[in-house]
C-alpha cells in the first residue's frame, strides 16, 4: 500500500507538471463524474445577479431572486456550479459573473474543465530474444498515456516508455515486474508477471558478432582472389605449353615431310645410293705394302703361280729389284 501511494503521489505531481506545459486546464474530470466548479463568494445573495457560461452559452442565470435559466439546486449557496454525470462534451472554458445590485462587479471566475476517459487495466507481456527480454505493457489508445515500471516492488524512475528491454543476466526465477498506465484522472496497475527467459550459455554482443562476420567475409574475399590470381596463371601456363607443343610439332611436320619428299624423288628417278670413296693411303702405307710384297714373293711364287695357273688367271708382274738389274748388267 505505502508503494502504491508513492506510485500514485510521484505520478499525478508528473502529470499536473505535464499539463500544465501543455494544454491549460485548471480542472479534470472522467467520464460520468460530478465536478463543482468553485466560485465561492461568501457575500452572494439572492438578490444578486449571477450568470454562469460554458463556451459563452449561458447555463444558468439567476436575477433579482429569480433563476431564469438552470436549476436552483444547480449552484451552491457560495455560487459554485454543480455538473453532475460529464461527459466529453462538457469540456471547455466556464466562467461565473456576480453583480451587486446596482449593476456593478461584485466578483468573476474563469476555470478551463477537461473531462477525460478513464485508463483500461493495462497487460504485461514479454518476450525472449538472444540477450534480453523484451517487456510490452499493453493498452487500448496509449497515446497521451503516462508509463511507469515497477520492478520487485520498487518504482524504476527512468523507465517511462510502453517497453522495457532487461538483460537476460538480470532475469532470474525470482524477479518480478509490473507496469502502471495512468493520465490526469485514473490510474490502472497490471499484474505482476516473472520472465521465465533463459540466458545461453555464450553469449556475444551484436558489435562482436558483426566484427567476426567482417572479418570472415574478408578472408574468404581474399581467398577467392588468390584462388582466381592461381587459376589464371595456369591457364597461362598450359596456354605456353600448348604454344610450345605446336610449334614444335609443327617441325616435326616439317621435317617429315622433307624426308617424304625426299624419298619420293629417289623413288622415281631411281637414285641409288653409293659407297662413300675410302680415303688414299699415305705413301709411307704404300711402300711398307710393296716391301712385304717383296719379301713373300720368292717363297710363294710357286704358289701363286699354280693357283694362277689354275684359276685361269694371269700372274701378276713381279716387280723388278736392284739385283736384277746388276744380272743384267
Amino acid at each position: 500500500m505505502q508503494t502504491m501511494a508513492c506510485f500514485q503521489i510521484l505520478l499525478f505531481g508528473f502529470i499536473g507538471f505535464t499539463a500544465a506545459k501543455g494544454k491549460s486546464c485548471d480542472m479534470y474530470a472522467s467520464i460520468g463524474e460530478s465536478v463543482t466548479l468553485p466560485f465561492n463568494y461568501e457575500g452572494l445573495t439572492k438578490s444578486n445577479y449571477l450568470r454562469w457560461t460554458h463556451n459563452s452559452t449561458i447555463v444558468f442565470l439567476r436575477e433579482q431572486n429569480r433563476v431564469k435559466t438552470g436549476k436552483p439546486e444547480d449552484v451552491t449557496t457560495t455560487g459554485s456550479l454543480l455538473l453532475k454525470s460529464v461527459k466529453l462534451q462538457s469540456s471547455g472554458t466556464y466562467q461565473a459573473d456576480a453583480l451587486h445590485s446596482n449593476g456593478t462587479m461584485a466578483k468573476a471566475w474563469t476555470g478551463q474543465l477537461c473531462v477525460m476517459e478513464n485508463v483500461p487495466k493495462p497487460r504485461l507481456r514479454y518476450s525472449c530474444g538472444t540477450d534480453v527480454a523484451k517487456l510490452n505493457c499493453e493498452v487500448s489508445k496509449p497515446e497521451g498515456l503516462v508509463f511507469s515500471w515497477t520492478q520487485d516492488k520498487k518504482i524504476l524512475p527512468s523507465e517511462t516508455g510502453q517497453t522495457v528491454s532487461i538483460s537476460l543476466s538480470d532475469v532470474t526465477g525470482d524477479i518480478s515486474f509490473s507496469c502502471s498506465v495512468a493520465n490526469q484522472v485514473s490510474a490502472e496497475r497490471s499484474e505482476t508477471v516473472r520472465p521465465t527467459c533463459t540466458a545461453p550459455m555464450l553469449c556475444f554482443k551484436t558489435k562482436t558478432v558483426l566484427g567476426v562476420l567482417a572479418g570472415g567475409a574478408g578472408l574468404i574475399f581474399l581467398l577467392l582472389v588468390i584462388i582466381v590470381v592461381l587459376c589464371l596463371q595456369r591457364r597461362r601456363a598450359k596456354s605456353s605449353t600448348q604454344l610450345s607443343d605446336r610449334v614444335e610439332f609443327k617441325k616435326l611436320s616439317v621435317r617429315k615431310r622433307e624426308a617424304e619428299s625426299v624419298t619420293e624423288y629417289e623413288n622415281i628417278h631411281n637414285v641409288e645410293s653409293y659407297p662413300s670413296p675410302s680415303p688414299l693411303p699415305s705413301p709411307t702405307a704404300c711402300y711398307q705394302n710393296i716391301s712385304k710384297l717383296d719379301v713373300g714373293t720368292d717363297s710363294n711364287s710357286p704358289q701363286l703361280s699354280t693357283a694362277a695357273e689354275g684359276q685361269g688367271v694371269s700372274p701378276v708382274p713381279k716387280p723388278r729389284t736392284k739385283n736384277a738389274k746388276t744380272q743384267n748388267i
